[in-house]
């Protein structure tokens, strides 16, 4: 067959995302926060956009006998008239899936929430009362104590490669080349660092940050030196073997025992630690009169957009120009775009968690044991949408009910057996199993297989080795390990 050039005419159909079509469904992603953010750039481009009052009034969404909501999808922002003829058409699909996927495997766990000020801002006297960074604290000591110079200089230089907790993490060479010091010049300074309060700060480890604290209280003698550079013993609970090697009894090992502990492994995180941020809620959760429960968006963090519609006749009117009218029939289209869509925004996340809360009716009124197992499909058919659509809908969204705040992701979990047939959450699993943990006597640990006999005798069924798995994922050791532990803080009490 001859080899040769030619060209061929083919026809194919493929499925375009306009740029409002791709900007509609990023804003599903966004939290009530990001949304804000978005919206004030949007004023700044937009002259005819305008923001109105926050927290007005609306329809709530009441659980049971929720109001339909009209459906986010492409097909219908497409009828809408939200996608535009001159969209470019060379936009590669595969790319926005990669742009666009949220992902549905790694889900938000409980976030507590306390309350917050009436502005969510720190007070002038608290800003002012605020607790120096652990860099400022060790830096107003270097002088009073630097011998020269170049110790001095050093020294701070090394306070500014401290981590959080005030340990270094940088091999000594490296730092006298970088300065261009000598080793034993640089080794002075961080002897100056080490003797600076609080104690344990600059060690290179846990054992150099344990000893320090020791010298400082008098009590690094042999037996304590040992014991110290001996701490993966201490771990694996070898104490007959570490009290040979200390040649010490069993209440001069728990005396060092309980001094160890009264040390700080983690000395810098006293100073300058910023308070833990709280989650702002995107949606509210109240019980209704009716028994049922009302779900309103968090619009105190939502503003309103509307049209200037004044500002626009005043354009249109002084506007001669082909170029003019055609700018400002584009701002105009922008302008009741971004409004409607906006507005289709908050019906889909409504109409998302109201089908939640209707799924996870016995957790909202009992608690986490009343998890149920629920999967995005389930929600996504139960609501007629795309499954990709509520999984954008549940990401950075959280909900705030009596009960704390939560990740809406939190409420889609695994199922595992139950005796009732309906089948368990795995978050209600893990509760129980922490609980039975918690309440076990310290001379009877509780081994994996009889939490898995325990457990079936409350309508769980479960492997071992799924047990095993829950407990590891809530950071609970082994029956040894528990074992261990226990004995160790027994001896040190």
């Amino acid at each position: 067959m001859a080899l040769g050039p030619r060209l061929d005419l083919r026809q194919s159909q493929s499925l375009v995302m306009t740029p409002q079509l791709q900007q509609a469904i990023k804003l599903l992603a966004l939290s009530n926060l990001e949304i804000e953010a978005f919206i004030g750039e949007a004023l700044e481009a937009n002259p005819l956009l305008e923001a109105g009052e926050t927290g007005r009034e609306g329809p709530d969404e009441t659980l049971p006998d929720a109001p339909a909501r009209e459906e986010f999808t492409a097909d219908v922002l497409i009828a809408e008239g939200y996608g535009e003829a001159e969209a470019p058409l060379d936009l590669d699909p595969a790319a926005l899936d990669r742009d666009f996927d949220t992902g549905d495997a790694d889900w938000g766990a409980a976030v507590a929430s306390n309350a917050a000020g009436e502005d969510g801002l720190p007070s002038l006297e608290e800003r002012a009362g605020a607790e120096p960074s652990l860099a400022e604290h060790l830096q107003g000591q270097i002088g009073a104590l630097a011998g020269d110079p170049t110790e001095a200089f050093a020294a701070r230089h090394i306070v500014g490669l401290l981590d959080e907790a005030g340990y270094l993490r940088f091999d000594l060479r490296e730092v006298a080349q970088d300065l261009e010091l000598t080793l034993a010049e640089v080794e002075r300074a961080l002897a100056l660092v080490q003797r600076l309060e609080p104690s344990g700060v600059g060690a290179r480890s846990l054992a150099e940050c344990l000893a320090i604290q020791a010298r400082e209280a008098d009590r690094y003698d042999p037996c304590m030196a040992r014991l110290i550079d001996n701490l993966e013993l201490l771990a694996r609970g070898e104490i007959a073997r570490l009290k040979r090697m200390c040649d010490v009894d069993d209440e001069d090992f728990a005396d060092m025992l309980a001094e160890l502990r009264g040390y700080d492994p983690k000395p810098g995180l006293a100073y300058g630690q910023p308070e833990a941020q709280a989650v702002v809620p995107d949606i509210l959760i109240a019980a209704g009169r009716d028994g049922g429960w009302d779900i309103r968006l968090n619009e105190d963090t939502l503003p309103r957009l509307v049209v200037n519609r004044s500002y626009y006749l005043e354009l249109r009117q002084s506007g001669t120009s082909r170029d003019a009218r055609r700018w400002l029939k584009e701002k105009l289209a922008d302008a009741n775009w971004l409004i409607r869509a906006l507005d289709q925004r908050q019906k889909t996340i409504l109409k998302t968690a109201a089908e939640i809360v209707k799924r996870q009716d016995g957790f909202f009124r009992r608690g986490v044991s009343e998890l149920r197992p629920l999967t995005l499909r389930e929600v996504a058919e139960a609501i007629e949408m795309h499954e990709s659509t509520v999984s954008r809908v549940t990401s950075n969204k959280f909900l705030a009910c009596e009960r704390g705040t939560f990740e809406l992701k939190y409420f889609f979990t695994s199922g595992v057996g139950s005796s009732d047939g309906e089948g368990a959450s795995s978050e209600a699993v893990k509760a129980r199993i922490k609980a039975l943990i918690d309440a076990e006597d310290p001379a009877k640990i509780l081994s994996d297989d009889t939490l898995v006999d325990m457990l079936k005798g409350e309508g769980f069924d479960l492997a071992r080795r799924t047990v095993a798995k829950y407990r590891e994922a809530m950071g609970i050791g082994s029956s040894v390990q528990r074992r261990r532990a226990k004995k160790l803080k027994g001896m040190a009490g």
